[in-house]
């Protein structure tokens, strides 16, 4: 017999917040003399013993007496639970006399015995009968005395008679139940964290995926803690086993991690079950841990030895101690969870495990089974079968490449260590290299497939054919560039360019095609995107099928990228007619297509279409391969939700791409995350939340990456807009100088250059300097002009609108901003829309009257109740008090300290930034930090609505 050790007291139980308030109000009516009965149920490992502890940890604060026991499996001793806890008590009057003379007076009355405290009875389902039928009459009888009795119990195992009390309990409202559900991945979080499970050094950024996490990366973190979250099921105790083990996503289920002896020392409550079967059972559940589960009887009988009769007796057993559970109507069974399968195939001696390997596999090849499940079985055969069982291995690795490359990369390295290195198996050896160092690369772990590639182009030209030849090279680029070696990777590519004959064979072999493909990816990704084009056109033609649509999406993206809309424009129709026509197998078959595509769409202002592509597909990735692409996408969404005013939809997709992002190590994602996230927030929760905008803006710049790469630019972009919005124009201004490389913008894809143009002209216009402003718009006229984009034409439009207003001219003013408004209507941006009516309105009221401009207004208010722009809101607010004749950011000047008000009046006067720090012998950032809270306090946006307020309220 033996029982389960308790875990120690280590304070509260996580995530368990509500049961814990019913566990107080439990106490709290014990305090007032009124007892109870608790049960806590729910599935093993769930936190039931934790709970129960809990209890008890909380009554002993209040002092209040205690006892405790655990029912022992397959006790003989009548009452043993009850007796356990009698001996047990703690803070409970004595009765003189001997324990067991005291005992035998009182054995199942605890109301005698416990009057005034909590017994608390654990493993209840492993009852002798004594206990549960006394339990039973416990249960339905009510509470003779002030006392709280808590059962803790698994249902499945549980006796019949005494479920049924318990439900009666429920149904009649005498007993409170208690059921933990499964833990949430930020619950995981928190206790990843309370482990440090992840010490020692970091793994380099582009292996994570496989690894734990280190301790100071929150975002790796919250990554890693939502994937071993799905894979325990949110149960503490199995989420326990797999940190112990060193779980890695890439790895499982087909392996628990790397840790064996990890798992096996923190599975010790679950080996004590495995210990307490039967032999013929334990031999079944040996037999089912080396077939994997989903398992069917039959099939167990052949590998165990034992016959169908005998193993069908065992699984009654097995399912009685609920270590297995139907899989499905079938007939088949599976573990209760993988990670108990694993800690029974551990348990099972070497010999046993091989034996029933080799059973398996005669099995599995009897009946035609695949390669990838012949695979499983060979992969441990190797020091019996041999040449076999790499053969085996090969296949089975092919097969599953593409769903699980971490596995076929694993197979893929131990059939070429064990086949033997000839001559005439040269071809095929070189074939299983290339196609490891694929799975290597989409399972994470470039380094060793550019190590491979390597070795196979150092290996006598005589060895490789011509097409293996652009192969290796292929994929040496690609690891450079999963390792962000993109001139590395650029000049590998141009070396393997070179071998090809030029003009293009026509048709382009696959090789070529591939690798004309890595070619404009890496362009892509660095940014040099006009440098591609020439040869994706010129591929294109030449390539068939789904591989000449691949090239023409990525010839079109750099295209958009470039500013050539007149080519790019028909393309992308062109492409996404083709691909809409194709099933989701075939439309994706190259990861990347419906993502480039979708971002093309975006840049040129198809909204819908963009985010129609950029969803078709799922949330999360499926295998290590999907995760970079799932990061574009997931990007490319969240600004397609911003610009269409979702913006909580935006804001929760930046968070996780964030998460995503520092989980592969991708920095410039990082930050360009962060961008979207501030813009968002500034959006949706206005100025009284521009501090946590503002912070945020500070930390994505502090972490930016150095260098001019489009990601850095892009966020420099949207923080730009950010720091605007939230009323610093200086910070804006400062941002988009120090970022993108002057006034003209140079590092600026020119699809957004106008806006960018634009909203500097803004700043530059709110920080008092009319002349610079007015330079900067004919500059965004131009390169608008030369797009003809109709959102990126809206924003400049905008831009001159407030330049007319400035100058005073009201009436053309007031034609702009109602042509912007039409434009940023037209193409589904609602949020923009309404801002712009509301910042149009004063010059409304010029040209039109006020009662025009406050129906303007009204429309704008709408709109931005609609979509929860909070930012909008607090505009119009401000607006239609100034219209109506009252001025609610008078009173507000008296909150303004004696320096804020000097800075304040000397910018209403005119002078610069740098004009007012010398004055006032502060630095220019002093200055700007004054005006922001200035800004922030008195409701205004700028030095020009500064100056107004000021000389209305004197």
């Amino acid at each position: 017999m033996t029982a389960v050790p308790v875990p120690e007291a280590g304070g509260l139980p996580v995530a368990r917040e509500a049961e814990l308030a019913r566990l107080t109000q439990v106490l709290d009516a014990l305090g007032n003399g009124r007892g109870s009965v608790v049960e806590i149920t729910g599935e093993p490992g769930i936190g039931k013993t934790r709970l129960a502890t809990a209890l008890l940890d909380l009554a002993a604060r209040r002092r209040l007496p205690v006892a405790r026991a655990h029912a022992v499996r397959g006790g003989a001793v009548p009452l043993q639970v009850f007796r356990d806890a009698f001996e047990a008590r703690r803070g409970f009057p004595r009765p003189a006399g001997g324990g067991g003379r005291v005992f035998a007076e009182f054995h199942d009355r605890p109301a005698r015995w416990a009057a005034g405290g909590v017994l608390v009875l654990d493993d209840v389902h492993r009852c002798d009968p004594a206990s549960t039928a006394a339990l039973v009459r416990l249960v339905r009888s009510v509470v003779a005395g002030p006392f709280v009795l808590a059962l803790a119990h698994r249902p499945r195992q549980t006796p019949p008679e005494l479920r049924d009390a318990l439900e009666d309990g429920v149904r009649t409202g005498t007993l409170t139940r208690i059921e933990p559900g499964p833990l949430d991945a930020e619950a995981t979080a928190v206790l990843l964290a309370a482990r440090h499970t992840c010490a020692g050094p970091a793994p380099h950024a582009h292996e994570r995926a496989n690894h734990p996490p280190s301790s100071h990366e929150p975002a790796v973190v919250r990554e890693f803690a939502s994937q071993v979250c799905a894979a325990a099921e949110g149960n503490p105790r199995h989420l326990r086993l797999l940190l112990a083990a060193r779980w890695r996503p890439g790895h499982w289920p087909d392996r628990p991690g790397t840790d064996i002896d990890g798992l096996l020392h923190e599975a010790k409550p679950l080996i004590a079950e495995l210990d307490a079967l039967t032999p013929p059972a334990a031999t079944a559940m040996a037999a089912a841990a080396v077939l994997g589960t989903p398992f069917r009887p039959q099939d167990v009988a052949r590998v165990a030895g034992l016959g169908l009769d005998p193993t069908l007796d065992a699984f009654a057993e097995l399912e009685h101690a609920d270590l297995v559970r139907p899989a499905d109507w079938s007939g088949a069974l599976r573990f209760r969870h993988p990670v108990v399968g694993h800690v029974a195939y551990e348990r099972a001696g070497s010999s046993v495990r091989l034996r029933a390997h080799h059973r398996a596999l005669d099995l599995v090849t009897a009946r035609g089974g695949r390669a990838a499940e012949r695979a499983r079985h060979a992969e441990h055969l190797l020091g019996t079968e041999g040449l076999d069982a790499a053969r085996t291995l090969a296949e089975g690795a092919a097969e599953i490449a593409a769903r699980s490359p971490a596995t076929a990369a694993r197979w893929f390295r131990l059939a070429l260590e064990t086949l033997p290195d000839r001559d005439g198996d040269r071809a095929a050896r070189t074939a299983l290299e290339l196609a490891c160092c694929r799975a290597l690369i989409a399972s994470g772990q470039p380094a060793e497939a550019r190590a491979r590639a390597h070795e196979l182009l150092g290996a006598p030209r005589a060895e490789l054919t011509d097409s293996q030849t652009l192969q290796a090279h292929t994929v040496w680029a690609d690891a450079e560039r999963q390792l962000g070696r993109y001139k590395e990777a650029t000049a590998v590519v141009g070396a393997a360019l070179g071998l090809l004959p030029r003009p293009l064979p026509d048709p382009l072999p696959a090789e070529a095609v591939r690798l004309a493909i890595e070619y404009g990816l890496i362009h892509v990704v660095r940014g040099t995107h006009e440098q591609a084009r020439t040869l994706l056109r010129e591929a294109a033609r030449a390539a068939g099928g789904a591989d000449r649509t691949v090239l023409r999406v990525l010839s079109a993206l750099c295209a958009t990228h470039a500013g050539d809309i007149d080519e790019a424009g028909p393309e992308v129709t062109d492409c996404a007619r083709l691909l809409d026509a194709l099933p989701d197998p075939l439309a994706g078959r190259t990861p990347e297509t419906l993502a480039l595509l979708g971002c093309a769409e975006l840049y040129l202002e198809r909204f819908a279409d963009a985010a129609r592509h950029l969803a078709r597909g799922p949330e999360t990735a499926d295998s290590d391969a999907g995760r970079p692409i799932l990061m574009h996408r997931l990007l490319a969404l969240a600004m397609a939700e911003q610009w269409t005013g979702r913006l909580d939809d935006s804001e929760r997709r930046a968070r996780q791409v964030e998460t995503l992002a520092g989980a592969l190590g991708a920095e410039g994602a990082v930050t360009l995350a962060r961008a979207m996230r501030t813009t968002a927030l500034v959006w949706s929760r206005g100025r009284g939340h521009a501090a946590e905008a503002v912070a945020l803006v500070e930390e994505a710049t502090t972490v930016a990456p150095p260098g001019r790469s489009w990601w850095a630019t892009s966020a420099t972009g949207l923080l730009a807009e950010a720091r605007l919005l939230a009323g610093d124009a200086a910070g804006c201004r400062r941002t988009l100088l120090e970022g993108v490389g002057g006034e003209r913008l140079p590092l600026v894809r020119p699809f957004s250059r106008p806006f960018l143009l634009a909203l500097l002209a803004t700043a530059t216009l709110e920080c008092g300097d009319l002349d610079r402003a007015h330079h900067l718009v004919r500059t965004a006229e131009v390169e608008a002009g030369r797009l003809g984009l109709p959102v990126q034409e809206a924003y400049v439009h905008e831009a001159r609108a407030r330049l007319h207003a400035a100058d005073g001219e009201h009436d053309a003013a007031a034609k702009l901003f109602a042509l912007a408004a039409g434009a940023f209507r037209a193409a589904d941006m609602p949020v923009r829309y309404a801002w712009t009516l509301a910042t149009g309105a004063p010059s409304c009221a010029e040209a039109e009257g006020p009662a025009e401009a406050l129906r303007q207004l009204d429309v704008a208010e709408t709109v931005a109740r609609s979509y929860r722009a909070s930012l909008v809101r607090e505009r119009v607010e401000e607006l239609r008090a100034e219209l109506s004749g009252s001025d609610p950011a008078a009173h507000a000047l008296g909150l303004l300290s004696d320096r804020e008000r000097e800075i304040a009046d000397l910018a209403a006067e005119g002078l610069r930034t740098r004009d007012i720090a010398e004055r006032l012998f502060l630095s220019p950032r002093t200055v700007e930090t004054h005006l922001f809270r200035v800004y922030r306090k008195l409701g205004v946006s700028s030095r020009l609505t500064l100056s107004a307020l000021l000389r209305r309220t004197g």
